[in-house]
């Protein structure tokens, strides 16, 4: 993200250089809205890192708000009250008024309108998920069972990447091996950004099997004669809605906006107009996925009741982490207590890969079925209006891009198993799945796009290393 925003350096610049007097009283009561995404997005990273990893306030803000970012970045500040839980962030001390406020259950949310108390209504007393204990193999436990020679692949640094921060390999439902980078470990929570999107297709996939919800299902807009209401649960999984949205991350787009200027997520992205006939295009939206949580929210609510609920926004704590002993793992809301189920879960790399067994197995957990049956491989057909590259899910078909030309497999190259599907985050993230060969695999770190690292030379080695 902090790559991708492009703020209005030149008026900074003035200011730096003792700009007029005038020019700063505009900046600082009415600043560009470039800028103030810039501050709510610092703010927002801080106060993440700070109050569910556990990291520091400044190292965050060097490494992953600044190294990686526009250099305008560099004059950004931040200052962490604990007893609040707040995180404020000002470009020069002054400009921007970035805020984000931590709530237990439902971590940090941006507060564009600075209503604190507001956004601070949205959470829940998580109940105890108990580490797993270092003494028991995986995933029950933390054990490991090595195969050094997959170990020896994961020292490579060319195949773990740069900026790498945990790496986790699962063969026939075993750890077989696990690197971190520096200042991180096992036990580090660390951002899936666009990878919490196939988690959200699970949690959706929870309230089909409760009976709450179809994939045929519409109507979820209140006015019948808005056209909108004709589009389906499955065109929303499928990101086929037909509606208007822009995910370019160069300006205040409909995505930089949703995320940083924006306290209702959902209800901005349910405001945009149709621009396609529900199902005729495929178009890449996170606001998509940010309505789909409110919808499955609301159908966990039931009729009368408030899909802002504590017990609803505990559901995935509850009835997904706590299941599968996922005790890092957080899905955060906004201000107004949507769960940002398109960008904001935190877990550590141990945590990361249950989740892609649990799609491994089928939605099956210790014998227990969570999912419908044949749910996760509706997820994985390929969404016809994509082109092959995305599924029906909220998942990938094609591993990261790098540096293939658009519209072609980059997967190809690597002669990966057919059957292998993808979780795919900002900045690097990836979660490998190759049901052919029982195997999965967690890629975390901060590695921006322009880099081109691609996770699929280090999935071909180990597939060629665990065959039989």
């Amino acid at each position: 993200m902090a790559s991708k925003i492009v703020l209005a350096a030149a008026a900074v610049v003035v200011l730096a250089a003792g700009g007029a007097a005038t020019l700063a009283v505009v900046l600082a009561t009415k600043p560009p809205e470039l800028l103030r995404v810039g501050a709510n997005y610092g703010a927002k990273m801080v106060c993440s890192n700070v109050f569910i990893a556990g990291r520091d306030a400044q190292a965050v803000l060097a490494d992953d708000v600044q190294a990686p970012g526009h250099p305008i970045l560099k004059h950004l500040s931040v200052q962490v009250d604990r007893e609040r839980k707040t995180v404020r962030a000002q470009f020069l001390g002054f400009v921007g008024d970035g805020l984000a406020v931590y709530r237990p259950g439902t971590g940090c949310a941006a507060v564009p309108d600075g209503d604190v108390a507001q956004a601070s209504q949205y959470q829940f007393n998580p109940i105890k998920i108990w580490a797993p204990s270092p003494n028991v193999a995986w995933p029950t436990g933390s054990q490991a069972e090595s195969n050094p020679a997959v170990q020896a692949l994961l020292e490579q640094d060319a195949l773990a990447g740069p900026g790498m921060r945990g790496l986790a390999v699962i063969h026939r439902g075993r750890l077989i091996a696990q690197r971190y980078g520096a200042g991180f470990n096992a036990a580090t929570p660390l951002l899936g950004w666009s990878m919490t999107k196939t988690v959200s297709a699970a949690l959706a996939g929870m309230q089909i099997a409760d009976g709450k919800l179809s994939l045929p299902q519409s109507g979820f807009w209140p006015d019948k004669a808005d056209n909108r209401t004709q589009i389906t649960l499955a065109q929303l999984m499928s990101m086929t809605s037909g509606l208007r949205y822009n995910e370019s991350y160069g300006d205040v787009s409909d995505v930089t906006r949703m995320l940083y200027l924006e306290p209702d997520m959902a209800s901005f992205t349910a405001a945009q107009p149709l621009e396609q006939a529900p199902g005729t295009k495929w178009n890449y939206s996170s606001g998509t996925t940010v309505l789909l949580s409110r919808i499955w929210q609301r159908a966990a609510a039931g009729a009368g009741h408030s899909a802002t609920a504590a017990s609803v926004l505990a559901l995935p704590h509850d009835r997904l982490f706590a299941p599968l002993g996922m005790h890092s793992a957080i899905i955060e809301a906004d201000a107004r207590g949507n769960l940002v189920g398109s960008s904001y879960m935190y877990a550590n790399t141990l945590d990361w890969a249950r989740f892609g067994q649990f799609l491994l197995q089928d939605g099956v957990w210790q014998g227990k079925r969570i999912l419908p049956a044949g749910f996760v491989e509706g997820m994985q057909q390929v969404a016809t209006a994509s082109g092959g590259q995305y599924g029906q899910g909220q998942l990938w078909r094609w591993g990261p891009s790098g540096d293939t030309p658009e519209g072609q497999n980059p997967d190809t190259r690597f002669q990966l198993p057919a059957d292998t599907y993808w979780m795919e985050g900002h900045d690097g993230q990836s979660i490998a799945i190759v049901p052919s060969q029982q195997l999965v695999i967690v890629r975390l770190g901060l590695t921006p796009h322009k880099l081109l690292y691609q996770p699929q030379a280090l999935l071909a080695a180990v597939v060629k290393q665990v065959q039989p």
